[in-house]
C-alpha cells in the first residue's frame, strides 16, 4: 500500500458522514430517476446506499419536486444532498429534508437576475444554518458565472471556474460560514486535474468534491474519471468523489463500486496513468485490468515484474506496467521504464524513448537489463 498524503482541509459534516480533516474519502452518487416518481427514487437512493454510497444527491427543479423530496426523505436513512437547479429559492422547501445543499454559481443568475449573487448566497447560508445543512459550491464548465467567463479568453475554461470558486469561498468565509466544500468539474480530465490542483494550492483548507462531468459509458467513463482521480488523490487532493456514468437506472450502483475500486487501486499503486508517489524506493505501478486488456497474460506479467525487480527495492526508480495500447504509450512516458502490452508483444520504453517490442516470454530478461542500466546511471 502507498502512504498517500492528504491536504489539511477542514472538517465538514454531512449528516452522518464527515469529509475533510483526514477522514476517509467519501463516495457519492446522484439519482437518475424523476424525483416526483417517489417509489422509483426511493428505490434508487436505497440501492445506492446499499452499494456503499456515503451521500446521495437528488435534483429538485420545482415545488412538486420539493414536495416529493419530503416524502422520499421519510423512506430512507441515506444522507441526502439536494441539487438546487436554477431556482435557488427552493432551498427553504428542501433544506428540512437533506444534509447538504448544492448550488451552482453560474445558475444563480437565472432567477431574480437583478439581485447580486452575494445576496442570494447569504440567503442560502441562512437556510443551511437554520436546518443544519452543509453546502457545496458546485462550479461546472458548462454553466460558468457569465461575468467571470466574459473576463477571460473564450478558450480558457479553467480560469473562470477557478475565479468563481475562489470568490464564493471568500464571500462564504466573510459571512462566517465555513461548513462547505467545493467542486470544479469538466468533461476533460486534464482540465479537472488542472483546476483542482490550482484551487488546492490557493485554498488547501477547503474540502474538494472530485468528479468528471459527462464521463460517458463504462469502461471509457471509468477510465477518464480514474485518470483525473489518480493525479489528484495521489497528491492529497480530494475529500469526496463521484463517478458519473451513463448507465441504465438499475446499474447506478456501479458508480459507487467504480469509485471505491479507484480509491483502492490508487492506494495500492495500481494506476492507469503515471503517478509520482514521491517514493525514495522502487515504485511499480500497474493499471487495473479492464476490457481493453488484449492479453490476459498482462496480469501475470505485472506480478512477474514485481517479483523480478525485488532486488532493486532500495532504488528510487519507477516502472509502469500498462495493460493496453490505448493508454499505455502516453501514460508510461514519465516512468523510468515503461511496459505497455499488446495482444502478442510487450512494448518496452525508457521514459518517452521506445526500446522495442518483445514477446511475453522474452520481456523480463530485457527489462532486467534495462533496469540494471538505470540503476548504474542513477548511482554514477
Amino acid at each position: 500500500m502507498v502512504d498517500l498524503p492528504r491536504n489539511p482541509t477542514r472538517e465538514v459534516r454531512i449528516g452522518s458522514t464527515t469529509i475533510g480533516a483526514g477522514h476517509d474519502i467519501a463516495v457519492q452518487s446522484m439519482t437518475a430517476t424523476h424525483t416526483q416518481n417517489i417509489d422509483a427514487t426511493v428505490a434508487q437512493v436505497n440501492a445506492l446506499a446499499d452499494a456503499g454510497a456515503d451521500i446521495v444527491r437528488i435534483a429538485v427543479d420545482s415545488r412538486k419536486d420539493a414536495e416529493a423530496l419530503a416524502e422520499i426523505a421519510q423512506q430512507t436513512e441515506a444522507n441526502l444532498s439536494v441539487d438546487l437547479q436554477e431556482n435557488y429559492r427552493l432551498a427553504e422547501h428542501v433544506a428540512p429534508h437533506v444534509a447538504k445543499l448544492r448550488y451552482n454559481p453560474g445558475h444563480l443568475y437565472h432567477h431574480e437576475s437583478e439581485k447580486p449573487w452575494e445576496e442570494k448566497v447569504r440567503y442560502l447560508v441562512g437556510i443551511a444554518q437554520e436546518h443544519d445543512c452543509a453546502m457545496r459550491v458546485g462550479v461546472n464548465c458548462g454553466s460558468v458565472d457569465p461575468d467571470k467567463k466574459a473576463k477571460h479568453d473564450p478558450q480558457d475554461t479553467v480560469a473562470p471556474m477557478l475565479e468563481s470558486a475562489l470568490d464564493h469561498c471568500e464571500f462564504l468565509d466573510s459571512i462566517g460560514f465555513t461548513r462547505y466544500c467545493v467542486s470544479l468539474k469538466d468533461s476533460d480530465p486534464k482540465h479537472v486535474i488542472d483546476v483542482n490542483q490550482r484551487f488546492a494550492t490557493a485554498r488547501p483548507d477547503v474540502p474538494l468534491h472530485l468528479g468528471v462531468t459527462e464521463a460517458g459509458m463504462p469502461p471509457d467513463g471509468v477510465i477518464k474519471t480514474r485518470i483525473a482521480f489518480e493525479q489528484l488523490v495521489s497528491k492529497g487532493i480530494g475529500d469526496t468523489i463521484r463517478v458519473s456514468l451513463t448507465v441504465p437506472n438499475d446499474r447506478k450502483p456501479e458508480e459507487i463500486a467504480a469509485g471505491r475500486q479507484i480509491l483502492a487501486d490508487i492506494a495500492a499503486g495500481r494506476v492507469r496513468s503515471f503517478v509520482d508517489f514521491g517514493l525514495d524506493t522502487l515504485n511499480i505501478i500497474s493499471c487495473p485490468s479492464c476490457s481493453r486488456v488484449e492479453n490476459e497474460a498482462f496480469i501475470d506479467l505485472a506480478a512477474s515484474v514485481k517479483e523480478m525487480t525485488a532486488y532493486a527495492q532500495e532504488h528510487a526508480i519507477t516502472i509502469a506496467v500498462m495493460g493496453c495500447r490505448v493508454n499505455g504509450p502516453g501514460e508510461t512516458d514519465d516512468a523510468d521504464l515503461g511496459l505497455w502490452c499488446g495482444p502478442n508483444f510487450v512494448n518496452l520504453k525508457k521514459g518517452p524513448q521506445e526500446l522495442g517490442a518483445y514477446s511475453y516470454d522474452d520481456i523480463l530478461p530485457r527489462l532486467k537489463a534495462e533496469l540494471d542500466t538505470v540503476i548504474a546511471e542513477k548511482s554514477s
